[in-house]
């Protein structure tokens, strides 16, 4: 599903800068943030649908898209402050649904436990809650030194790739493995060092931050993401007052982009569910969804 409706575009000053917003659609409000190298294009193949219930609002994250270039480290719970800051400008009082992919679920935790009255509902795709390990952290540190150096081609641009898209993706939806190098070429370049080296070098531990969050919850993971399996994001519900998980087959960490169909019916779903029980996600608690 791909679609072509454009929204309303603004730049919104922030406590990180400017930062670009696409509202589409009427209904109850959702914050939509994408993952860490790619912008909020990732969306395009969910947007339509989700728009016909919903106002949504696609923010592109600091030094990613259309947004200001970061000049500093940062974290993700000043990204949460920031989505506030939006909220503040456009002068939406009432809860936000929040939908993030992979860094944008670490921002909507974040958001969800700083902001509880402004978070009706989270999603969280592709978004393993532990900090790196040792291996990890060796991996990753030298992926954002030789982005540094070279910067998006080559081996860089194909671990990127390897790492957000599953082999089928990469394999057989051309556009999507496009769509991922085209966004992180077109990031600056110095402003995506500082973005990488912050948000995954010194990525949290946020299961702490897990008992904090009150509003119904859904992790959606894929069976091709390594370090966040269905039991992992089954772990994490758990842990949350109205938590759940599902599995979507086939993908890696951009599930709306690898799997719009499933995405967009376990949204759609946990949204209904979530508003016919009266905003506390008792009826979704627990359980096990599967996406195909």
């Amino acid at each position: 599903m791909d679609d072509h409706k454009s929204g309303n575009v603004t730049m919104v000053g922030t406590r990180l800068g400017p930062l670009r917003v696409e509202a589409l659609g009427v209904g109850p409000p959702a914050v939509l943030w994408h993952s860490l190298f790619v912008d909020s294009t990732t969306w395009k193949r969910v947007r339509g649908s989700l728009a016909e219930s919903h106002r949504l609002l696609l923010i592109d994250g600091p030094s990613h898209g259309g947004s200001g270039s970061m000049t500093r480290g940062f974290s993700s719970a000043e990204c949460a402050g920031a989505a506030a800051d939006v909220l503040d400008h456009l002068e939406i009082t009432e809860p936000v649904d929040w939908v993030g992919n992979a860094w944008g679920g670490h921002v909507g935790i974040l958001f969800a436990a700083a902001y509880p009255e402004r978070c009706r509902s989270l999603i969280a795709m592709g978004t393993p809650i532990q900090a790196l390990s040792t291996s990890e952290r060796r991996r990753i540190a030298m992926l954002v030194a030789l982005y540094r150096l070279i910067g998006p081609v080559g081996p860089l641009l194909r671990a990127v790739e390897d790492g957000l898209l599953a082999p089928q993706t990469r394999a057989g939806d051309p556009e999507a493995v496009r769509l991922v190098a085209d966004a992180l070429r077109h990031a600056q370049r110095r402003g995506m060092w500082i973005a990488m080296r912050s948000l995954m070098l010194a990525r949290p531990d946020l299961s702490r931050v897990l008992a904090d969050v009150s509003a119904p919850t859904l992790f959606i993971t894929g069976d091709e993401l390594a370090t966040w399996k269905l039991a992992d994001a089954q772990a994490a519900a758990g842990r949350m007052r109205h938590g759940s998980a599902a599995l979507v087959p086939g993908t890696r960490h951009l599930t709306p982009l690898e799997a719009p169909t499933a995405v967009t019916a376990l949204v759609t779903d946990f949204w209904r569910r979530v508003r016919d029980a009266g905003g506390t996600g008792d009826e979704s608690e627990g359980k096990i969804l599967i996406g195909t």
